[in-house]
């Protein structure tokens, strides 16, 4: 007969999606896993962030590791990833998201995630992640990982190495928003908007806004001025 894990040997998990069914579905995964038990949810980063300092505050345990989406309103699962790696290093992240995202990874690697896992994760690739998370290691889903292994055989440049997120911060760039405008229309910090508008330049090897704007209409992403 197999023994309860102890309180020490649980780890405590977070479900942060702004889809319930998702939070549903995810915590009907763990809680088949006797090691692994939910202790919170969250419908999207900047929830995840406050309900982590109300814990905080209260002396509460914080979980061990949470799962987070990649696409939400008011904070996405990148920039929360980065702000929790911030402020709670101990709190490690594995990152969902759609096979359609996968060129998030490097983001979502870059802000702190400590996994990588597509939504249509098996339960236990799902308690693999989380476990592997926990233990201080990363883990990255297999399709994910093979993809981004040939990335880095065939390194892009131009607009082929932006991501989605970055060409929409280019459109927007070169309509001439500032970083207030991007960050309000994107819903996201104005200081996630200018590192997004920093990475942009430099992978477009630009040294300027109003080369990004000649760029854009050059390649088609705006129409050309009248």
């Amino acid at each position: 007969m197999t023994e309860d894990p102890t309180p020490d040997e649980v780890i405590r998990v977070m479900v942060v999606d702004d889809h319930a069914i998702v939070r549903r579905g995810l915590q009907a995964y763990v809680d088949t896993v006797a090691t692994l038990q939910v202790v919170g949810e969250a419908a999207d980063g900047r929830q995840a962030i406050d309900r982590l300092r109300q814990w905080q505050t209260l002396g509460e345990p914080l979980p061990d590791v949470i799962l987070m989406d990649l696409q939400m309103p008011r904070m996405d699962g990148v920039e929360a990833t980065e702000a929790i790696a911030r402020a709670h290093p101990e709190v490690k992240v594995v990152v969902l998201t759609s096979f359609g995202e996968v060129e998030r990874v490097h983001a979502a690697l870059a802000a702190g995630a400590a996994g990588y896992l597509l939504k249509d994760a098996d339960p236990d690739e799902v308690a693999t992640a989380v476990r592997a998370a926990a233990a201080g290691e990363v883990h990255l889903d297999s399709a994910v990982a093979r993809q981004l292994t040939r990335r880095m055989a065939a390194p892009q440049v131009g607009l082929a190495s932006l991501t989605a997120r970055e060409r929409e911060i280019l459109i927007l760039v070169a309509q001439g928003n500032s970083n207030r405008d991007i960050a309000d229309h994107l819903v996201i910090s104005e200081r996630t908007a200018r590192t997004h508008v920093s990475n942009v330049l430099s992978k477009l090897q630009l040294s300027s806004r109003t080369q990004a704007a000649l760029l854009a209409i050059r390649e088609g992403l705006l129409p050309a001025p009248r």
